[in-house]
């Protein structure tokens, strides 16, 4: 079920509130398995076939790390992690695979066709992370019940935050009903959660109509004029910036409602004044997985600049590819990389833009690099590039409204996070607040309702 969805949000929350705040309060022990329940029911809704699969997946990740902790023994936890992005790369990567083989052969290759699971990159890439720790002597061992709540917990399964062990199982034992800002903490997640869906439905969902017809009649090989070019290039900016930030705000709101508090993921992105800033406040938990995961494992800043900019370029390339199986992800994480390569080279020369040069050349980096993440095929990207270069037509007038409302709202004001622990508590607040939940459930109820994009990673 989607977040904005009204049977999320008039039945599924709901109850899963009233439950939680029952149990927590009659039997606080039975609270944790009920969040685990919960988030069983809310990942199933979508795919009964797949709920076997994360359940497998934390019940074999549990049982290994159990085993590691009785027994050190040095290889169990790095076959593990081989064995979950194997099973990662069996359903995602694996006809991208064969396809690439295909072409370079010559001749039609096999496809297996396996439907994604949802998620699953998510609560791989937190498998992960648990052992990779473990393993390091970072992580203690945890109870079942702890470890599956950790991996399935539902405000984040789908499509994050990415969540370090530490930063959420001393949450679990705790009593979040006993805490004296207890209903302060649930009003606060309710206003993140309005927010996260205004900026869904009111932002981010209108700037498809922009977007979708340019892109696919690039991927048919149509004509695309200079003004849906960028039109199309501006509105995925922004629009992948509200989807997924507002998708974000939501999930830091319903985990707050429930006592739990998540790491934030964006910090005003376009905003950033270089490619380091900008990877510095967007998608943050991942650009942090990324660091502290791969990057450093691959030498990161110890050995040289040679191995550091190899180290940038391999990481960024193999985050793109994460995000999809295609090569427009490839690209796209590799063309960043050889920025982030770029920059530090130009820092260690000590070069360096003005503050608000630097700003309109991260964006319009940025933007540009947004076509070939948005496009089905390297094919299509180029012929939007062209179209942008100027070598189309004009293509009549550019529909700005929405992207300028859209702009101004991600470079001017504070994030959703900043501005509901700003504002203090008062009456009329909490009015504006149920306003504008209810307008956007009337917005909900009145156009089609989009799904996440992130969902498809």
């Amino acid at each position: 079920m989607l977040f904005n969805s009204f049977v999320f949000l008039l039945a599924f929350l709901p109850a899963a509130l009233i439950l939680h705040g029952a149990v927590a309060r009659a039997a606080p022990g039975w609270r944790l398995p009920l969040l685990v329940a919960l988030s069983f029911v809310f990942y199933g809704w979508w795919d009964l076939r797949f709920v076997p699969l994360l359940a497998g997946s934390i019940l074999v990740n549990w049982l290994i790390a159990r085993a590691f902790t009785r027994r050190a023994v040095r290889w169990l936890v790095p076959a593990a992690i081989v064995a979950n992005l194997a099973l990662l790369g069996l359903f995602k990567y694996l006809d991208f695979l064969f396809g690439l083989v295909g072409e370079v052969g010559g001749f039609e290759a096999p496809r297996l066709g396996l439907a994604l699971p949802l998620g699953i990159s998510f609560f791989t890439f937190h498998h992960i992370m648990y052992l990779a720790d473990l393993r390091a002597g970072r992580a203690p061992p945890f109870g079942l019940v702890r470890y599956a709540l950790y991996i399935a917990f539902f405000p984040q399964v789908l499509a994050g935050p990415l969540v370090r062990w530490s930063e959420v199982m001393h949450q679990f034992d705790a009593r979040p009903a006993d805490r004296p800002d207890a209903a302060e903490r649930f009003a606060r997640g309710l206003m993140l959660l309005a927010l996260g869906l205004a900026k869904k439905v009111f932002l981010g969902d209108p700037l498809a109509a922009y977007v979708n017809p340019v892109f696919q009649a690039a991927a048919r090989g149509g004509a695309v004029s200079v003004a849906e070019a960028w039109q199309a290039a501006l509105g995925f900016t922004f629009q992948i910036y509200f989807d997924f930030s507002g998708y974000t705000d939501m999930a830091l709101g319903i985990a707050l409602m429930f006592g739990i508090v998540l790491p934030q993921n964006f910090d005003a992105p376009y905003r950033a004044a270089s490619l380091r800033d900008f990877w510095r406040r967007w998608h943050m938990t991942l650009s942090r997985f990324l660091r502290d995961y791969l990057y450093i494992p691959l030498g990161g800043n110890r050995h040289g600049l040679p191995r550091q900019v190899g180290a940038l370029f391999a990481t960024m390339a193999l985050g793109g590819l994460w995000h999809g199986a295609g090569l427009p992800f490839l690209a796209w994480g590799a063309v960043h990389g050889l920025g982030l390569g770029a920059g530090l080279l130009a820092r260690r020369a000590g070069l360096a833009l003005p503050a608000a040069l630097g700003a309109v050349f991260t964006f319009t980096f940025v933007l540009l690099t947004w076509v070939l993440f948005r496009a089905p095929s390297l094919e299509a990207a180029l012929y939007v590039y062209k179209a942008m270069l100027g070598f189309a037509p004009w293509g009549g007038e550019v529909k700005w409204r929405a992207i300028a409302i859209a702009a101004a709202v991600a470079t001017i004001g504070p994030t959703a996070w900043t501005l509901v622990h700003r504002l203090p508590p008062r009456r009329s607040l909490a009015v504006a607040t149920a306003v504008l939940f209810v307008a956007v459930l009337l917005k909900i109820g009145d156009d089609a309702n989009l799904e996440f994009i992130y969902f498809q990673f």
